[in-house]
């Protein structure tokens, strides 16, 4: 029975030890992770602080409005037709180019 009462104390003590020796190591860790963080923290802070802010930039011109989808499409469909009377052969040259004149305006 001392035999066993011996090697009951032994893992005690080795197991009490471990767990002391861990959370010192844990403790140490995470106090070291903190202080990376705050170092962090201020060397973006000391960034922020030395970049100058940018002034807002004046408003640039708009472009001249676009007309509108529809009235788009419906000249690409005119030009598209006149193309296929031209390529038929219905139109010369001369009108439809007159032709393409009066629907681009």
């Amino acid at each position: 029975m001392p035999g066993l009462l011996r090697r009951v104390t032994r893992t005690a003590v080795i197991a009490g030890t471990a767990t002391a020796v861990s959370g010192r190591v844990s403790r140490r860790q995470s106090g070291r992770w903190a202080q990376q963080d705050q170092q962090q923290q201020e060397q973006q802070q000391a960034q922020a602080q030395a970049q100058p802010t940018a002034a807002p930039s004046p408003p640039q011109a708009m472009p001249p409005p676009m007309p509108p989808d529809d009235e788009m499409g419906n000249k690409i469909d005119e030009l598209k037709k006149l193309g296929e009377l031209k390529a038929q052969g219905i139109l010369t040259e001369e009108e439809f180019a007159a032709e393409k004149q009066k629907i681009l305006g």
